[in-house]
């Protein structure tokens, strides 16, 4: 046993030892690639094709994380689609130049060809950093200038075509053996065959290289090449969590609302929203419709805690919440699915209303207000004792809204793979966090206090900026109460919309202690609407009675806690 534990130890700093150096070859390599391989692909097509002849384009590369979920023809990536490894582009007419300088922060870039193209200008002495480049063709173009050496310090170049350009001078000479060229106006046959070298009477310099002088030098590649593998095969005995995992789809829908993973690359993606943490996508499959696609970056969270809090939220279901379809995780990134929702958000329809381009009844805001209310109280239900997840970032934004109109809260529990440092410099509007700026029930209180003073005065947060409890408070203290209602809150209705304000300071209290529970919250605004209600039906017996049977009002506000104005 000992022997065997002495064995085992050694065999794994063994193969930290060849990991460690062929990461540090790695690193050595690619030190310069300074930016990711989309970008450098963005910037070589845009420098080769200034016209936008492939019809590659930024909102096209930002459609898809990386360049090879296209599948572009002319593009060869790995099996795995995360790395370019050749670019065809021959005979396209391009009329570009040729940008080195990004092409060569592709790090496994092996075989460019752009021949039989209109490319001018020269070949940069950047070249000279596409040190994995095996066969290079330039070939029939407009390019012009030096040749430069840079092309004679790449190692792996195996095949090099430069023929049929306008260069002002001939291949260079090297100790390598290279066979002096001579350039006429493009007319001259200028390749180069780099596979074999000359043969050995016509390079003298070849000769002298011992034949076990090739081999030597790949030795140190193959040792580490098999601890390489033999270190894979020892993660997959282990079942090391920090190798990557192939993306997985987990639904929490129907069998038949289920598709595959290669239907979600494969489909058409419209890029809707970017931020510093997340894009969202929509998507649209061939047989399953448009759905929603949340992609999260820099999610610091392992696969195995992020699995069972989608699975927490994926399980919880209510109308006025929209449901999770499904997820997909890897290391690198994590994908949320929804069903797209065509209706638009809350902050849209205030929006179009403020311009005079729809109407937004009272009755609409109230039942908006009360399903909001409904949908969170739900979530602190829910749990009981078992700890919540909140909100964390609510805002009109994230308010949709379904055929209906009615109210379909989003965005649920992704703030929790927010870091806590960071989060509330993340919020594009810093108006709807509480003082505290925790993310707690409380917290969640207070942002929706903030969207119900939007519904009655209709002024939008996220659009102005507007510090709005402040406001408002400022507005009832000097006894103007009446003027903080938006023109859309007709007279008739500002009898209901009183005790809804109420609700709100309340909500809005700068310390948590004051705010209510989100029970509370959605008791007093069901009293609201059932009142509301009753009065409706009981107006025409009523006829204007103030008797508190027919016109329960009075009672309301008298129980909505403090009236508005009171401690402000």
């Amino acid at each position: 046993m000992q022997s065997s534990r002495g064995f085992d130890l050694f065999l794994k700093g063994q193969i930290f030892i060849a990991v460690a150096l062929l990461l540090s070859i790695n690193v050595c390599m690619g030190s310069e690639y300074s930016s990711s391989e989309s970008e450098a692909f963005l910037k070589f097509i845009t420098a080769v094709d200034p016209q936008d002849k492939l019809k590659v384009s930024h909102e096209n590369i930002a459609s898809k994380p990386h360049p090879c979920l296209h599948r572009w023809k002319g593009l060869k990536c790995n099996s795995q689609a995360t790395t370019i490894l050749e670019i065809w582009l021959e005979n396209l007419d391009l009329g570009g130049i040729l940008d080195s300088d990004s092409l060569c922060k592709l790090p496994n870039l092996r075989v460019i060809s752009l021949a039989r193209n209109q490319i001018r200008g020269t070949i940069p002495n950047s070249i000279l950093y596409c040190r994995k480049l095996t066969y290079l063709n330039l070939s029939s173009n407009h390019l012009s200038g030096s040749i430069p050496m840079a092309l004679t310090k790449l190692k792996h170049l195996r095949r090099l075509d430069i023929s049929n350009n306008y260069f002002t001078n001939s291949f260079p000479y090297y100790k390598d053996g290279f066979k002096q060229l001579s350039f006429h106006s493009g007319e001259s046959s200028s390749f180069v065959n780099l596979m074999d070298g000359l043969p050995p009477s016509d390079n003298p310099v070849a000769t002298q290289k011992p034949q076990q002088e090739r081999w030597t030098k790949w030795i140190p590649w193959i040792i580490g090449i098999g601890f390489f593998f033999l270190f894979i095969y020892f993660v997959d005995k282990r079942g090391c969590e920090a190798r990557g995992r192939e993306p997985e789809l987990v639904f929490f829908v129907e069998e038949n609302e289920r598709f595959k993973v290669e239907e979600l690359l494969d489909a058409t993606a419209d890029l809707r929203s970017q931020s510093l943490c997340s894009n969202l996508f929509k998507v649209s499959l061939k047989n399953n419709g448009p759905y929603a696609v949340k992609s999260l970056k820099k999610v610091q969270v392992s696969l195995e805690e992020f699995g069972e809090t989608m699975k927490q939220i994926g399980n919880l279901k209510h109308p006025n919440i929209l449901p999770l379809a499904g997820y997909a995780s890897t290391n690198e990134e994590k994908l949320l699915i929804y069903k797209y929702q065509s209706s638009g958000n809350l902050l849209n329809l205030l929006d179009n209303h403020i311009k005079g381009e729809k109407e937004f009844p009272w009755r609409l805001r109230l039942s908006i207000a009360g399903g909001i209310a409904r949908g969170l109280g739900f979530i602190y239900q829910k749990f009981g004792d078992q700890e919540g997840i909140p909100h964390g970032n609510l805002k009109l934004s994230n308010i949709l809204l379904d055929e209906n109109d009615a109210p379909l809260i989003s965005e649920y529990g992704i703030s929790r793979f927010e870091d806590p440092k960071r989060a509330a410099g993340l919020y594009p509007s810093k108006g709807y966090t509480a003082p505290e700026r925790s993310m707690t029930e409380k917290g969640d209180v207070f942002s929706f206090g903030v969207i119900l003073l939007e519904l009655l005065t209709g002024k939008t947060v996220e659009k102005s900026e507007i510090d709005l409890p402040k406001w408002v408070k400022a507005i009832i203290r000097e006894e103007w109460t009446g003027e903080v209602f938006d023109k859309g809150v007709a007279k008739a209705a500002k009898q209901w919309a009183f005790p809804v304000l109420n609700i709100a300071l309340k909500c809005v209290s700068h310390s948590p202690e004051d705010r209510p529970t989100m029970t509370e919250v959605l008791e007093k605004i069901e009293e609201i609407v059932n009142a509301q209600e009753h009065h409706s039906n009981s107006s025409e017996s009523c006829n204007g009675s103030r008797d508190e049977d027919c016109c329960p009002l009075h009672s309301i506000i008298s129980e909505t806690w403090d009236t508005p104005g009171s401690n402000y």
